[in-house]
């Protein structure tokens, strides 16, 4: 083997400039402005639940960076917010809240229309994952990721002050995620795996771009 060449990638990967970039059009799908009909199909990952909950830090860096604590690793920016919480300067404690990590959600989707493109992610934050929850629960609606008898959503995305806006709703009839029963299995095996689909860097990476 070559070491160099082996170094030299080692450290182009760390640095997040690999050139093996992910198309992220084909793991993750955005709503567009207006109205978009999706469905939540069962994980393959946790069939028993949807949600996969993943925190990030941002503004930290050029992207936002998946907390290694997701993976059950020590994390220089969660370890620095502990440290700051040990003490009673109050700035202290608001450079705590700014530099905690945020928690974002990711479900499987198929979106109507574009049934073409499989299985992708959709990510949404905590106003949108307790509207799903709240579906969910409701004695009406129940599991609407059921393969059979599921219901479609309505995503309407508007603009907003400042930020857009995004809403969900359930269509009104209940029905079954495909009439092609090797199309539905196929959904149900092929997906991205949410804490796979994220450049994962090592602790002296964040650690650097904490420090920048």
């Amino acid at each position: 083997m070559n070491l160099k060449e082996i170094q030299a990638k080692l450290d182009n990967l760390n640095s997040g400039n690999s050139s093996e970039k992910k198309d992220y059009s084909k793991i993750f799908w955005k709503p567009d402005f207006g109205k978009s009909t999706i469905r939540v199909v069962p994980s393959y990952f946790n069939p028993e639940f949807p949600f996969t909950e993943l925190k990030f830090h941002y503004n930290i860096g050029k992207y936002p960076m998946i907390a290694l604590s997701n993976f059950g690793k020590q994390d220089p920016i969660e370890d620095f917010v502990k440290e700051l919480k040990k003490t009673d300067d109050k700035d202290n404690w608001s450079l705590a809240g700014k530099l905690n990590p945020k928690t974002r959600i990711f479900a499987p989707v198929i979106v109507r229309g574009e049934e073409e493109k499989g299985v992708r992610l959709w990510g949404f934050g905590i106003t949108i994952y307790k509207a799903l929850l709240a579906l969910a629960n409701d004695e009406d609606v129940g599991d609407f990721t059921d393969v059979m008898e599921g219901w479609d959503l309505v995503i309407d995305k508007v603009k907003g002050n400042p930020y857009p806006e995004t809403s969900v709703r359930i269509k009104p009839k209940q029905l079954p995620l495909s009439e092609d029963s090797s199309q539905v299995e196929t959904w149900l095996k092929e997906q991205p795996n949410p804490l796979e689909s994220h450049n994962q860097y090592d602790y002296e990476f964040i650690k650097k771009q904490l420090m920048s």
